[in-house]
């Protein structure tokens, strides 16, 4: 038993009662009961681990998700990473990562991580890392694509936080597994087409009221397109780029 993880869990389960949130899961039976696996999860919300990590939970299993490093440095984050099996992930050096998640998965865990690796501003697929498909393949596991879709309506990018009993709709559609096979290209390629089909049929299952923020361009709402949404990234990469050499040069200075 790990007292922590499953205090997250009630937790969990308790905000989803309280915010009135309707979570329906679609095909559970594919996250295996037991072996390992990496769960490609689409990125939307800051909060979509929540219902795919219930996913894991309505089968009797558990998920160790691969998060930014920076998050240590909150206390309350590092309590719990160091305490729920999470895999912190430095973007500059992420070896040290990669080696801890194939060793989980070895051990027979699922391993959660997001293939495009930060939010999608146009709530469609963003190019993906390639890092799923090595770890499936270095590990010889499945992965198991999940699509969440709701969550970005209580907290995505550029959007205030909707709490509160929003009463909120959310999918949560776990995709057949697909076997670590072939080169890392072709399992990646079929990962993108599997969770791209996956995608826009949620999307299209969904209530999807016409110029909502929420709500895709190519369905009719008024979300950045995948271009736009480009755009936006490379500026605050620019952005935070400048706000570093900003910080490096006052350093120095105070020297």
């Amino acid at each position: 038993m790990e007292p922590v993880f499953r205090s997250l869990e009630i937790a969990a389960k308790l905000a989803v009662r309280a915010t009135g949130t309707r979570i329906t899961f679609r095909g559970l039976d594919n996250l295996p009961v037991k072996g390992g696996a990496v769960v490609a999860i689409n990125h939307t919300s800051y909060v979509d681990f929540l219902p795919a990590g219930l996913a894991a939970t309505a089968r009797g299993r558990r998920m160790r998700f691969m998060i930014k490093a920076e998050m240590e440095q909150v206390k309350v984050v590092n309590y719990l990473i160091r305490r729920t099996g999470t895999i912190p992930v430095d973007r500059g050096a992420g070896a040290g990562a990669y080696a801890a998640a194939v060793d989980a998965l070895r051990r027979g865990e699922l391993v959660g991580v997001y293939p495009e690796a930060t939010i999608s501003r146009s709530f469609e697929l963003k190019d993906f890392k390639t890092g799923a498909a090595r770890m499936a393949l270095e590990a010889d596991v499945p992965i198991i694509p999940i699509i969440v879709w709701g969550m970005h309506r209580v907290w995505t990018k550029d959007h205030p936080k909707a709490l509160g009993r929003k009463k909120f709709p959310v999918t949560v559609e776990v995709g057949e597994p697909i076997a670590p096979t072939g080169s890392m290209a072709e399992l990646d390629a079929r990962l993108r087409t599997q969770m791209t089909g996956m995608l826009d049929r949620v999307q299209r299952a969904y209530p999807t009221p016409a110029g909502e923020y929420w709500v895709p361009r190519r369905l009719g709402g008024s979300a950045p397109t995948p271009a736009e949404a480009k755009r936006l990234d490379e500026a605050e990469l620019a952005e935070r780029a400048r706000k570093r050499a900003e910080r490096e040069a006052t350093g120095k200075q105070s020297r």
